[in-house]
């Protein structure tokens, strides 16, 4: 389907804001790469209180591997009315702005058609791509950030696009100043299914680990799970493992890579292992999915990653009674406390996680404490209760309807 008409600048009624029931929101994704926000997007989109939101779920790749798990999840989609004109590294400079003008003329009427009273973007390029097409179409645009403060989006185009902002944690969020997207901004934490991690048996989980990667039962599991890319420091962790057969000689390891590579850090991360002197530790799993059985295999995960956010897996792993080592950046002292619900170490320090790994091991009552502790904070914490209920107060804010529904439900 293609829309050939000019745009039509005029700004229509916000729909969904007329006391109609339900109120149409639109999902956009590229579906080129599957990461983090599709999860949690998936999450959101299926726990969604259909009598007051209706999803509207659009793939500019029909055929990738999102629209793969949408398939698999039972969630419906419409393929986008066009293609993608934006790398996963958009230019800065006029050809980015050149590309999202292209788009207007298919995305505004689309919008229009569809009646969308809220577009809700994930990820950088829709937000480039959809939240011009919102403004103009008329629709409220909900921008999701899930990387951190630094980025150019957040600083030069956040303040002035989206009508709202929201944060997966405080380190994502804009800095106060001038120019800046802090006063219309929301911390709002990824969700999980908290349930859902409560069947996993995980000696059974172990056992499945090990046979996939030929070790002995006494091999400690240590895991990487994420897309390898700079930031989360596939490399570091391979100089983890390392470090911990250098400092323990005696204890038998093995470091599992769980995700896809970019820019072939892959190749490098078996460079370095090889010239380590660790090659046979270190194990290329690729994207497994579902992960939850992975991950409760592990003896612990490792956040090697920097500047990050929040690290789905990191949460993950708590729910799943795996102990979290994580390097002390970004986001993830917003989860870990360090010795009660997680180990936090000096970012980008091979020994200190290496060192962290044998406290665990050495001392059952430590590991214990913390992967308990764990458990029941994040199920009060990350819940997608409380996700959608989040969100959702943040959908009737920008149509207009909190006072109202407020009002309705307070009783006489």
């Amino acid at each position: 389907m293609t829309y050939s008409a000019a745009v039509d600048l005029r700004q229509p009624e916000t729909p969904g804001t007329d006391g109609g029931d339900q109120a149409v929101v639109c999902f956009p994704f590229i579906g080129d790469l599957v990461g983090g926000s599709h999860m949690s997007s998936l999450g959101l989109i299926r726990n969604l209180p259909k009598s007051r939101f209706v999803p509207l779920v659009v793939l500019h790749h029909t055929d990738g591997p999102v629209a793969e798990l949408f398939r698999r999840e039972g969630i419906d989609f419409v393929a986008a009315p066009v293609l993608n004109r934006l790398e996963r590294a958009a230019p800065r400079n006029g050809a980015a702005l050149v590309n999202v003008m292209r788009t207007l003329p298919a995305l505004v009427p689309f919008l229009r058609a569809n009646k969308a009273s809220i577009v809700h973007t994930n990820d950088g390029r829709t937000h480039l791509i959809w939240g011009l097409a919102a403004r103009v179409a008329g629709s409220k645009h909900l921008w999701h950030h899930r990387g951190d403060a630094t980025s150019f989006g957040l600083r030069r185009v956040a303040p002035w696009l989206p009508n709202r902002l929201v944060a997966v944690s405080k380190f994502a969020s804009p800095r106060p100043g001038l120019f800046s997207a802090a006063g219309k901004c929301s911390v709002v934490h990824s969700p999980f299914d908290v349930r859902k991690m409560d069947g996993f048996e995980r000696v059974e989980a172990r056992n499945n680990v090990l046979a996939a990667i030929g070790c002995s039962p006494d091999t400690k599991l240590l895991g990487y799970v994420g897309t390898l890319v700079d930031r989360k420091r596939p490399i570091l962790f391979v100089e983890a493992v390392a470090a911990l057969k250098r400092l323990s000689p005696e204890t038998k390891v093995a470091g599992l890579f769980f995700g896809n590579a970019l820019n072939g850090l892959d190749d490098a991360a078996r460079s370095r292992a090889e010239a380590l002197g660790i090659a046979d530790c270190i194990h290329f799993m690729g994207f497994r999915y579902p992960g939850e059985p992975w991950i409760a295999g592990l003896d612990a995960l490792l956040v090697t990653a920097v500047n990050e956010p929040l690290g789905r897996t990191l949460v993950e792993a708590m729910l799943l009674a795996t102990p979290v080592i994580a390097a002390d950046s970004g986001g993830n002292p917003e989860v870990v406390e360090d010795g009660k619900t997680g180990m936090l170490v000096r970012a980008d320090d091979p020994d200190e996680f290496a060192k962290a790994c044998l406290a665990l091991f050495s001392n059952a009552a430590l590991r214990d404490h913390i992967v308990e502790t764990a458990r029941q904070e994040v199920r009060a914490r990350f819940s997608f209760e409380r996700h959608v209920q989040a969100i959702t107060s943040v959908y009737e804010e920008l149509m207009g309807v909190t006072g109202i529904r407020r009002s309705a439900s307070a009783g006489p």
